[in-house]
């Protein structure tokens, strides 16, 4: 696979989660937070981001046509971990005073892991939603 179309893949892949993420993110902190909790909700949020972590790295590995080997499927997912990592380590400490022990320091030790537990999938779903080409020729039928 071409290093721009991995880059490429990667990019958007990144930028559908994240975008995602900031938005769940922000009814999580804004609404949920004050009604059930911080462990509760960011425990309510990880099924919905496993779901979007699920169809966006289905669908961009097949809008860009990513190749199903594991080398170009595992090399997408930990690019764009890479990139929500340096992310979260630069502007999110930033934009919220931290430091980097302080960041680690306030992980619910439930909520936390699971978050850990949710970076390694997202870092992996494109290598696990590997679909099998189709004939050329192929048409689904319907029910």
């Amino acid at each position: 696979m071409k290093s721009h179309q991995m880059m490429k893949a990667a990019g958007l892949y990144f930028a559908l989660v994240f975008g995602a993420g900031f938005v769940l993110g922000t009814i999580r902190a804004l609404w949920l937070v004050p009604a059930v909790g911080t462990r509760t909700a960011e425990l309510f949020e990880m099924p919905v981001m496993l779901a979007i972590v699920v169809l966006s790295a289905r669908w961009v590995t097949q809008r860009v046509q990513v190749p199903p080997t594991a080398s170009s499927r595992i090399g997408m997912g930990g690019i764009a971990l890479a990139m929500v990592l340096a992310l979260d380590f630069t502007v999110i400490l930033w934009i919220r005073g931290l430091s980097f022990s302080q960041y680690v320091e306030a992980f619910d030790p439930v909520a936390g892991t699971a978050y850990f537990v949710m970076l390694g999938l997202f870092a992996l779903m494109p290598w696990f939603v590997v679909y099998p080409t189709r004939p050329k020729g192929y048409v689904e039928q319907p029910f």
